[in-house]
Formats: structure tokens, C-alpha cells, sequence
């Protein structure tokens, strides 16, 4: 399957083999990523960068990695500064800054917005959160960072038991995050939130209808137990404001509930941001050493992620390995104080 001029608004759009493809050509793109090599592939080409919503990481790894390719971004943040606010429909919008660049990615809270946006315009639309809907940038980067973890420990992905765990009703990312993550075999899915933070039906039915054996349960002490996988998301607290949710201090992710129940070699991830104030039910601060703690290198994911699905839809992926040559400027080590030693010995 070819992505070159394709709207990437679902994660439905891929298969596992285009999965690999992206990660083999992400694996190419990562040195540039981290600054020790230049690519000038999309030199001369422009992006937009549409944020209805506010954003720091989608939105600055999108913008990074389109620049990191050579290309030019012009960017707008919230609706109110938009024509939008005047009054201006989302076609009308679509048709003209379509006029103005190569490729869009767009960022909006009503889910069906990003579709209407894409039907007004022929050049690529990149889905870069829609509502309460999908985030499938997010998603891609996130199963390259799972890719990485269980390479460097000589397993795959399939056959393993995942524990998605918080707000799973409202999170895009977990929806998109299991339309991907289904394509692989034999797993068990473990769904750990409180009844009305669910996960969508129609979600679980894909992962049993691929296969998979699916468990609900509400006590994270349980759902996360064995698991592989730990994937935890955030309170969604913008989509129901006016609702209180019941969120427990069982969904803390802390280091004692981790040392409780998790395998020693489980990777933990999390979208981000994490709410690390003291109190939150959230994935905790007193992680942040533990080696199994993977936010960090997910986040390091994004730009070589997104700059190969940036490459693909735009056309040029097959012309990138050519294209690569060394970085002139100093760049110092690429980890941080609170990285683990095996990813210090990789990562630079």
C-alpha cells in the first residue's frame, strides 16, 4: 500500500505491513532526528500546521520533524485568531490555506472536524487529534517506541499481555493506539478504568474480531498484573467538565504499585502529558528513574515517526537513504540525567 497523497485521519488506514515499513524508514530517519545527519528531501516544500486545540508535543514534532526534512512550516495556534471565529465555514478555510502549502496537519476538539477539513481540500490532511476521537501520529510513534523496547529485549509484540489503563473513553490516543496494536497476534488486552471511563464497545469487538482476548477490570492492582505492557493515560478532564467521573487513588501509577505488580522487564508508557502533582491519579514522578519507565524514549519516537510518515505521504521515502549526509554542528549527548544506562549506550 502506497501513502503517498493519502489523508491520514484513522489509524485504520494501516496494515502491519506498513507498520514495518514506517519503522524500518524511521530507523533510517533517527540519526537525523538527533541532529547527526541532514536530509533536504522536502526542500522547497511547505506544511501548515492548523492547531484549534492547544498543543506543545504534537504540534512542535510535527513542525521539527518537517523542518528536519528540509521543508518549510507556517503554523497557526486557536480558534479564536482564526477566520474561523469571523465566522468562516471549515471548507471555506481548507480551500484556502490549501492554496498556501503542500501538506496540512490539523488539530481539532470536535472529532468530525478534521474529516469535513479533509473533504474540502486534495493535498494530505495529518489528523493531529480530533476530540474525544483518534490521535493516529501519536499512535504510530507509540508503537515505534514499543517496536524498539521489545527488539532490544529479543521478544515481539505478539503474544503479550497489554494493560491499557485511566480514562479510555476520552482518550484518542489509547482509540487509536488499539486499531494499531490489534494488528499483531495472540495478545491479551487488559482494559483497567472505572465502568463509565471505558473503553468504546465497538474498540473491544475489533481486538476480539482480530483475535484477541480482551479483560475489563476497574482495580488496577489486578489489571496491571503481568502485564508487558503498561499504557496509562491521563483524566481527560476538558471532555467532561461538568461531570465528575469516579477516579480512585488506585489509578496512581506510583513506584509502589509498580513494584507490587509489574514484571521486572514491563515497558510503561504514557501519551503525556502526565498530571506529576502530588496527589494525582496519574502515572507517577517517582518513576522517573526506574529503567522501565519508557515515556521519554517514546517521546524521542516522534520526530523520526513522523518524519517517515511525513516522507511517505508526501512521496519520497524510497529517495531518503540517499539524500542523508553528516550534521555539521556540535550536538552534545543525546539522553538525559534520569535515562536508563542501555538507552545512554544507543541513543547517541
Amino acid at each position: 500500500m502506497s501513502l503517498t497523497g493519502k489523508h491520514i485521519l484513522s489509524s485504520d488506514l494501516f496494515d502491519r505491513g506498513e507498520l514495518e515499513r514506517l519503522f524500518e524508514l524511521a530507523d533510517v530517519l533517527t540519526p537525523v532526528a538527533r541532529g547527526r545527519q541532514v536530509t533536504r528531501i522536502l526542500e522547497g516544500a511547505v506544511m501548515a500546521s492548523l492547531f484549534f486545540e492547544a498543543s506543545t508535543r504534537t504540534r512542535l514534532s510535527c513542525e521539527a520533524a518537517f523542518m528536519r526534512l528540509g521543508g518549510g512550516v507556517t503554523t497557526t495556534t486557536g480558534a479564536e485568531i482564526m477566520s474561523i471565529a469571523k465566522g468562516e465555514s471549515l471548507a471555506d478555510t481548507s480551500r484556502v490555506v490549501s492554496g498556501y502549502c503542500d501538506l496540512i496537519v490539523m488539530r481539532h476538539p470536535e472529532e468530525a472536524a478534521v474529516h469535513e477539513f479533509a473533504a474540502a481540500t486534495n493535498i494530505p490532511v495529518i489528523n493531529g487529534g480530533n476530540g474525544a476521537g483518534e490521535h493516529p501520529t501519536q499512535a504510530l510513534l507509540d508503537m515505534f517506541a514499543l517496536h524498539r523496547e521489545f527488539t532490544r529485549t529479543g521478544v515481539t509484540l505478539d503474544g503479550r499481555r497489554i494493560a491499557l489503563v485511566g480514562d479510555l473513553r476520552h482518550g484518542r490516543t489509547v482509540h487509536s493506539l488499539m486499531r494499531l496494536v490489534t494488528l499483531y497476534e495472540d495478545l491479551t488486552i487488559v482494559c483497567v478504568a472505572p465502568e463509565p471511563l471505558g473503553m468504546p464497545v465497538h474498540l473491544l469487538e475489533l481486538a476480539e474480531s482480530r483475535g484477541h482476548t480482551v479483560e475489563l477490570s476497574d482495580q488496577p492492582e489486578i489489571g496491571l498484573k503481568d502485564a508487558d505492557l503498561v499504557y496509562a493515560t491521563r483524566l481527560q478532564t476538558e471532555r467532561f467538565a461538568d461531570r465528575p467521573m469516579p477516579y480512585s487513588d488506585a489509578f496512581r501509577i506510583d513506584k509502589a504499585l509498580v513494584s507490587r505488580v509489574c514484571r521486572e522487564d514491563a515497558v510503561i508508557m504514557h501519551p503525556l502529558p502526565r498530571d506529576g502533582r502530588p496527589g494525582s491519579n496519574d502515572l507517577a514522578t517517582d518513576l522517573n528513574d526506574d529503567p522501565r519507565l519508557a515515556v521519554f524514549r517514546q517521546t524521542d519516537a516522534g520526530i523520526p515517526m513522523r518524519m517517515a510518515l511525513f516522507s511517505s505521504v508526501l512521496g519520497v521515502a524510497d529517495a531518503v537513504p540517499d539524500s542523508l549526509r553528516p550534521a555539521a554542528w556540535y550536538r552534545p549527548d543525546y539522553t538525559g540525567p534520569h535515562d536508563a544506562p542501555f538507552y545512554k549506550n544507543i541513543a547517541t
